[in-house]
């Protein structure tokens, strides 16, 4: 038996690796076209201004164990007076601040948080 018959990885490799790189570059174009696309989407829409309610809290955590880095993203569902819900990213902070069940002004823009105001309850 020759070394040229039979199974030959490197020549695998050489159609394999292309696809996988496209693939890969596919992958991180598109990410970055969406980030953009919506980016743009918000800045057109008008910053609205109206009367909501913080239903939910959640976060999301990715990474860590072992004493590696973790993540966490941040994010407040609201529910206006037309009885629509809407769920926005906010930072550490602004999540902090935030109580369900707090009545206020929500101030966005398409899918960006912006502020929110909390209106005092007579008690």
């Amino acid at each position: 038996m020759d070394f040229n018959e039979g199974f030959d990885m490197f020549s695998i490799m050489q159609f394999i690796f292309p696809i996988f790189f496209i693939l890969i570059a596919g992958i991180i174009l598109f990410t970055i076209f969406k980030g953009i696309s919506e980016w743009s989407n918000n800045n057109k829409q008008p910053r609205l201004n109206v009367n909501a309610i913080v239903v939910s809290k959640r976060t999301e955590v990715s990474g860590g164990g072992n004493d590696h880095h973790s993540s966490t993203w941040y994010y407040v569902t609201f529910q206006v007076e037309s009885g629509n819900r809407m769920e926005f990213g906010v930072n550490g902070r602004q999540y902090g601040q935030l109580a369900e069940g707090d009545v206020g002004e929500l101030i966005f823009q398409g899918t960006r948080y912006h502020d929110f105001t909390r209106k005092q309850t007579g008690a």
